[in-house]
């Protein structure tokens, strides 16, 4: 899965560019991808550069979290209508699960056609595993939103332990509790999705065992704070606002935020609905330039504070502004004494490839997702990447708006993946990583 720049490549970028994207729009076209060499069936092919948009509107969803700014941005800065796309509306959607809803209904039936999401959910509703009576709806991934920018949170009845990567000392605190006759729950946000799949790995890493010995349960996440005021949950997974403000309401703190499981980890994608990005391929490409400059625009240090800004309006995320900022600038009080500043596992939005959506990465999710039997260990999962993952639309996007050719990856592999406790992940061979999993529910 390697695709090496040529010593002409490297001396001619732009043209290195423009050689990728031919190649890209004739593999879609011929029916092979880059990565393993996984048909293209069933694809449109890449937009007509410069085509009239056959439409100006979309319904975009969205969950009040921080890594949708690139969204907020979009709409608030204009640039939707900058490509063209003046109908664009940004819908909030209270959980996960309603956004699955709305999205298997569709525009048409007043659900909406994609937007930010969690980055297994386009091959979960694709696949049909998590739809009403399974039945696939289509999707594609055109974008990853973000990279890391997640925080796992603990309650302040452990506030003794500081919890950190290392759960073998919770698990014990756990076990206690449980000893008591008291509940012991971690929330997660929806069912083989990121939060669930990053609260899952840190839980088993210190062997503790997340289908039972601890409750996994689902909570939307701007719901997570006042459970875990209630005692709802010892534990959760979710994006910011949600974990600072569990600090500044004195409710619990920050065991770690989860770049420090795996350095720059995929999280949310912009997705839609196939069904729309192959009866509009320009207007896809209008808003997924939209979302491309909206993600520029919030790496910027320099904006952040003003990302901030935006977030915290109501219609957004409705969350008072210290309860975004600091993270956002990428500041972290753990509330533990821990401080760290200009953190490196802050959230990304553009740079380090935050925003191409790597096909190893989906590869990741697919076998995590096997590995706690949310799929059978038969499952395509090649095959569903094939249908689901568009890096090409994403490529073509990028030749568009002059993204400098060192911004725009040579593979649609990131490669071989180290986690935190000594894990590897090479895509060429899931299976070898999945073994070397102690703690595991496979169907």
């Amino acid at each position: 899965m390697t695709d090496k720049p040529s010593k002409e490549d490297l001396e001619n970028p732009s043209m290195a560019s423009r050689r990728r994207f031919l190649k890209n729009s004739l593999l879609a076209a011929g029916g092979v991808a880059l990565f393993g060499g996984m048909p293209l069936a069933g694809r449109s092919t890449a937009w007509a550069a410069g085509g009239a948009l056959e439409t100006t509107k979309a319904k975009l969803g969205f969950i009040a979290l921080t890594d949708a700014a690139p969204l907020f941005v979009a709409d608030e800065k204009g640039f939707f209508a900058k490509y063209g796309m003046t109908g664009v509306e940004v819908l909030k959607q209270s959980s996960w699960g309603t956004t699955r809803d709305n999205i298997v209904l569709g525009s048409a039936n007043n659900g909406i056609d994609g937007g930010h999401i969690l980055s297994p959910m386009p091959y979960l509703i694709s696949a049909g595993t998590v739809t009403p009576n399974n039945q696939p709806v289509p999707m594609y991934i055109l974008a990853r939103l973000n990279l890391a920018g997640q925080c796992i949170s603990v309650g302040q009845e452990y506030a003794d332990l500081k919890v950190g990567l290392d759960t073998r000392e919770f698990k014990k605190a756990l076990e206690a509790k449980k000893a008591s006759g008291k509940k012991v729950s971690a929330a997660m946000t929806f069912p083989g999705g990121t939060h669930d799949l990053w609260i899952r790995y840190w839980l088993a890493a210190g062997g503790i065992d997340p289908n039972s010995d601890i409750n996994t349960i689902t909570v939307p996440p701007a719901q997570m704070v006042a459970n875990m005021k209630v005692g709802s949950m010892d534990t959760f997974c979710v994006c910011e606002p949600w974990n600072e403000q569990l600090i500044n309401q004195k409710i619990g703190y920050t065991a770690n935020t989860t770049g420090e499981l795996w350095h720059n980890h995929p999280e949310k994608a912009f997705a839609l609905r196939a069904d729309y990005v192959d009866a509009n391929p320009n207007a896809t490409q209008a808003l997924l330039m939209a979302v491309m400059e909206a993600q520029q625009f919030c790496e910027k240090p320099e904006n952040r504070e003003e990302v901030a800004q935006i977030c915290a309006k109501r219609r957004w995320i409705g969350a008072p502004f210290k309860d975004i900022v600091e993270r956002m600038r990428g500041d972290f009080d753990y509330g533990t004494g821990k401080v760290v500043k200009n953190s490196p596992e802050q959230m990304r939005y553009w740079d380090d490839f935050a925003s191409y959506p790597f096909q190893s990465h989906d590869l990741w999710f697919l076998t995590e997702n096997q590995r706690w039997g949310y799929l059978p260990q038969d499952f395509d999962t090649q095959a569903l990447i094939a249908k689901v993952n568009r890096e090409d639309l994403w490529r073509a996007a990028a030749t568009e708006l002059g993204v400098p050719a060192a911004q725009i990856p040579t593979s649609t592999s990131r490669g071989v993946e180290t986690f935190f406790d000594g894990k590897v992940f090479d895509p060429e061979n899931p299976k070898a990583y999945l073994d070397s999993l102690t703690i595991k529910a496979l169907a």
